[in-house]
C-alpha cells in the first residue's frame, strides 16, 4: 500500500468535533495534549492559538511547537495543497471566497492560509483578506488565517509550511495558500504546495510579455478572472494567447502543460472547472507517485533551509563576528573592501576556511 493510498479521501465526512478544554481564569498556555487535543477536535480558539505559538520566534514556544508539529505530524497530509498566486487587482480574495464556498460545499473542509504584505509600523498585516472572504467565513467548514509576510520574500511566510501541516491535523483536506504577488511567489509556494493557480487579467498585452519560462515551469492552471460583462471576449482572447504562448516557452511536456481557463470570481461562474482542472493534476500525480516524491523532496529541501537560517542567526549573533561587523560593513558600502575579501574575514573568525 503506498503513501498516497492510506491517506483517507478528499471528500471525507468531518465528524463535529467536541468542545476542548478550556484554561479558567487569566491566560496560560496550553499543555501540549491540550493544544494537541484541541487541533484534533478543530477548536478555532486552540487552533488560532497553535497557529500563532508556530508563528512565534520566542525560543521557548518555539521548543513547544516543534514537540507540538512532532505529535501532530502522523494526522498531516491528508490534504490537497494549492498554492494561489496572481497579478496585482486579479482578484485572488474573491476568487478564494468563490472557490472556498464551492468547495465546502461540496463536502470538503476548507482552510486558507492568506499572506498579507507586513506593516513596516507594527508588523502586521495590511490587508486583512479575512475581511474580504465574508461569503467564506461565515460558512461552518471553511477556517482562513491572515499571517503578515515579516519581511520573508516570495510571497509565503516563515511558517506557512508548518502552520499547513497543523490545518491538516485539524481534519482540513483542502489548503489554500494566498500568496503575496506574481512572480518569486511561484518559486516559493511550489517549496510548500502540491499545485499552483494563478490569476491573470483580461487582455494579455505587456502582460503575456511579462510571463517569464521559470513562472510557468512551476505554474500548474491558469485562470484569466473577471471573465464577465465586457471583459468577457477580452478573457477569452487573453486565455488563447496564453495557452498559445504556453506551447512554445514552457518547457514541459505537452501533456503536464498549464491548464489555461477563463472564470469570473463575482459571478461565481467558472469556479468549478478551475477546480476539475486542479484535482485531474492532484489525481494524475497522486497516480504516477510524483505527489509523494514532490513531498518528500519538500521536506528535504525545507530541513535544510531551516539549518542555513539557523547557521546564519548564528553567525549574526556571534561576539567575535560583531566584534568587527560594523567596520567591515562600512569598509563594504564605501566600496574600500570587496566582499569577498570581508566574508573570508569573517569566516576565519569562526574558524571556517575560504568563501
Amino acid at each position: 500500500m503506498t503513501d498516497d493510498e492510506k491517506k483517507p479521501p478528499a471528500s471525507a465526512t468531518f465528524v463535529a468535533p467536541r468542545a476542548a478544554p478550556r484554561p479558567s481564569g487569566p491566560r496560560r498556555d496550553f499543555s501540549i495534549d491540550e493544544y494537541f487535543l484541541g487541533v484534533r477536535q478543530k477548536n478555532r480558539t486552540v487552533l488560532a492559538r497553535v497557529l500563532t505559538l508556530v508563528e512565534s520566534q520566542n525560543a521557548r514556544h518555539q521548543i513547544l511547537a516543534e514537540r507540538l508539529l512532532t505529535r501532530l505530524m502522523p494526522h498531516t497530509g491528508g490534504s490537497a495543497r494549492v498554492g494561489i498566486t496572481g497579478t496585482p487587482g486579479a482578484g485572488k480574495s474573491t476568487f478564494i471566497d468563490a472557490l472556498g464556498v464551492y468547495l465546502v460545499r461540496s463536502g470538503h473542509h476548507v482552510a486558507v492560509l492568506t499572506i498579507d504584505p507586513s506593516s513596516g509600523v507594527s508588523g502586521g498585516s495590511i490587508l486583512g483578506d479575512k475581511t474580504r472572504m465574508s461569503a467564506l467565513s461565515a460558512e461552518q467548514h471553511a477556517y482562513i488565517r491572515t499571517s503578515p509576510s515579516a519581511g520573508t520574500l516570495g510571497g509565503v511566510a516563515r511558517t506557512t509550511r508548518e502552520s499547513i501541516l497543523v490545518c491538516e491535523a485539524a481534519g482540513f483536506n483542502v489548503v489554500l495558500v494566498e500568496t503575496v504577488g506574481v512572480g518569486q511567489s511561484e518559486t516559493a509556494v511550489a517549496e510548500i504546495t502540491d499545485c499552483i493557480l494563478t490569476l491573470l487579467l483580461p487582455g494579455a498585452g505587456d502582460e503575456l510579455q511579462g510571463i517569464k519560462r521559470g513562472l510557468l515551469e512551476r505554474v500548474d492552471v491558469l485562470a484569466v478572472n473577471k471573465a464577465d460583462g465586457e471583459n468577457r471576449t477580452a478573457a477569452e482572447v487573453a486565455a488563447r494567447q496564453y495557452n498559445n504562448a504556453l506551447k512554445f516557452l514552457a518547457g514541459r511536456d505537452a501533456h503536464d502543460a498549464p491548464t489555461v481557463l477563463t472564470c469570473s470570481a463575482r459571478e461565481r461562474h467558472g469556479i468549478d472547472a478551475v477546480w476539475e482542472a486542479i484535482n485531474r493534476r492532484l489525481e494524475r500525480m497522486r497516480g504516477n507517485g510524483q505527489l509523494t516524491h514532490r513531498r518528500r523532496q519538500q521536506n528535504l529541501r525545507s530541513l535544510w533551509a531551516m539549518v542555513e537560517a539557523g547557521i546564519l542567526k548564528s553567525v549574526r549573533s556571534h561576539a567575535a563576528v560583531n566584534a568587527l561587523r560594523r567596520d567591515l560593513e562600512k569598509e563594504v558600502l564605501q566600496e574600500n573592501l570587496p566582499p569577498e575579501v570581508a566574508a573570508r574575514r569573517i569566516l576565519e573568525v569562526l574558524g571556517i576556511d575560504g568563501v
